[in-house]
């Protein structure tokens, strides 16, 4: 099978890229740095700066992840603006090159979040649940669900990935929690109250391959555990695992004047099923945050 990947390079798609290798995948990277890609996801992994270059060689399927990171910086205008670009219009210039493709990939798999729903409360939300907020982490979700979705009229099933926070060792956001944690300064966030729908990164790759092999896979799925946790419970599984405290909460206060707009991301929540997947039959890895998080340990 021959696959196309934005966003090839980052913390899903380099494992993407090792997992499909190894099963004998052809694989295409489509990066702002084509000349890193071999390094970054393997020897055998092809970068490309235009989808042009690929010519009419036939592709198989497309699998969309490519965004800037979410909750590195403040929610600035200018950075509000890149994080739509680089989803909605990179996405835009992907369906315009699917729209001149003479024979078109089967499906697309394309990126989303569980910050779709806006913050949840207390509502169970499945792949069925209507956003309940009108934030702009999920008016940016809506809007790259939405874009990804018109390549169904060009015949194209597309799949769309509502991921939650991907636990790893090699990025993501518990790379971003380490050093306060490690220095005994780690806690709940707010009243610690909100839900994190968490994901182990092999479950991620996992239920990402097991979508692509299923024929009937089409539309929103939740990518996450099926047994989301509050995010003191979270702080206090992570100081354990870390051998460290983890009493220090950041109050709400200090995190809306610190981080303005953005401090919604983080104490703000989803309690969100993966019920489609149960449904079609994917088993998880993993379902116990102690579990996962002592599968990562050593290597945090």
């Amino acid at each position: 099978m021959h696959i196309l990947l934005t966003g090839g390079t980052g913390l899903i798609g380099r494992q993407l890229c090792r997992h499909w290798s190894s099963q004998g995948h052809r694989l295409t990277v489509w990066s702002r740095q084509p000349a890193k890609v071999a390094k970054i996801c393997g020897a055998q992994v092809r970068g490309i700066g235009r989808l042009e270059d690929i010519g009419q060689e036939p592709v198989d399927a497309v699998i969309n992840l490519a965004g800037a990171p979410i909750a590195d910086r403040l929610w600035t205008h200018k950075r509000k603006g890149l994080l739509w670009s680089s989803r909605i219009t990179l996405t835009e210039t992907l369906l315009t090159w699917l729209e001149s493709r003479d024979h078109k990939p089967q499906v697309l798999i394309s990126g989303s979040a569980v910050g779709w729903y806006g913050d949840g409360g207390e509502r169970e939300l499945t792949e069925d649940s209507p956003p309940v907020v009108d934030d702009f982490a999920s008016q940016l979700s809506i809007a790259w669900e939405e874009t990804a979705q018109r390549a169904e009229a060009l015949g194209v099933r597309v799949i769309l990935l509502r991921t939650g926070l991907v636990l790893s060792a090699e990025g993501g956001f518990l790379s971003r929690l380490l050093l306060a944690f490690k220095l005994g300064l780690g806690g709940p966030m707010g009243n610690g109250r909100q839900w994190m729908p968490w994901i182990h990164i092999k479950d991620q790759i996992a239920l990402i391959d097991f979508l692509l092999h299923r024929n009937e896979a089409a539309g929103p799925y939740n990518a996450c555990a099926p047994t989301p946790v509050r995010n003191r419970e979270f702080a206090k599984t992570l100081g354990s695992v870390l051998h460290r405290p983890a009493f220090m909460p950041m109050p709400a206060f200090a995190l809306k004047v610190g981080l303005g707009e953005l401090s919604l991301l983080l104490l703000g929540g989803q309690r969100a099923i993966p019920a489609r997947l149960l449904a079609a039959g994917f088993t998880f890895q993993f379902t116990d945050l102690r579990a996962a998080l002592d599968d990562l340990s050593s290597r945090l």
